[in-house]
């Protein structure tokens, strides 16, 4: 049997072990010509994506990638858009599933492990398909403060410090590791020390990440899908979605998701300019 015929079935592994149907589900992911951006700080996390109008007579209030899940939870869709609208919908029916069985929101781990427990059932039953999507989820726990998740396709899900997905994710998640070695270095040298009982020169990601603010966070997100695309977006073109528990957050959205308006974008990206 040759390749065309393995990748025909979801459900039969070729020689090798793989599954060319999950492995075409990132494809589309990758192909999708979006990159999304999620970086999480001590009382911050912040999702970042690029925003682009197909149709000059679309209304492009009505053209997203960021979704509300709870009040405290929200996500970045990078991939097909008709599957994160489908994905978005159960993961909202979950949500509210936990809170009427148990009486509280659900935390953002308890949801990316439901989820990707049902994208892993989307692999092994031939009367499904995988969805083309990658999913990061970003919110806030009453536990372990912000949180940032990301699904795929397959089924695995795992929290970051900083993630992205999409069209450039090699490229993004080279340029946060970077930028996350600069962290730890900066944070040994004024005396944070790795503390861990880590190999020498080993990063600690957490100390990193604990040293970034509000701004901070906003900032490392604007500047990683700027560098990657080599572009200054304008606030049209990009869309911010964020979960902030910070002090300068406005009081009434404080803990809360919420989406930027294009003023607020413009602020932050003129900011960001001037900073260059």
């Amino acid at each position: 049997m040759s390749r065309t015929s393995y990748d025909r079935y979801l459900t039969v592994f070729s020689p090798e072990g793989r599954l060319y149907q999950v492995e075409y589900a990132f494809k589309a992911i990758s192909g999708s010509g979006h990159t999304a951006v999620a970086v999480r700080g001590k009382d911050t996390t912040v999702a970042i994506t690029q925003k682009k109008v197909p149709d000059k007579l679309l209304n492009s209030d009505t053209v997203t990638h960021l979704f509300s899940i709870t009040p405290t939870i929200g996500c970045v869709m990078t991939g097909l858009i008709a599957d994160a609208r489908a994905q978005v919908s159960r993961a909202r029916a979950e949500a509210a599933d936990w809170r009427y069985k148990y009486g509280y929101e659900i935390t953002p781990d308890a949801l990316a492990r439901r989820l990707a427990n049902i994208n892993q059932v989307y692999t092994q039953r031939a009367a499904m398909r995988p969805l083309g999507i990658a999913m990061i989820l970003i919110g806030s726990d009453p536990e372990f403060g912000p949180q940032v998740f990301k699904l795929d396709p397959a089924g695995y899900f795992v929290g970051f410090h900083a993630t992205a997905a999409g069209q450039k994710q090699q490229e993004a998640m080279n340029h946060l590791e970077k930028k996350w070695k600069r962290l730890a270095a900066d944070t040994e040298r004024s005396g944070g020390g790795s503390g861990g009982g880590g190999a020498p020169g080993e990063i600690d990601a957490k100390k990193a990440g604990d040293t970034l603010g509000r701004a901070e966070v906003i900032d490392v997100a604007i500047e990683a899908i700027s560098t990657v695309h080599s572009t200054d977006f304008k606030a049209g073109e990009v869309e911010i979605g964020i979960v902030s528990s910070s002090l300068d957050e406005d009081e009434k959205t404080r803990g809360k998701w919420r989406v930027m308006g294009t003023d607020e974008v413009e602020k932050w990206l003129l900011a960001y300019g001037e900073k260059d």
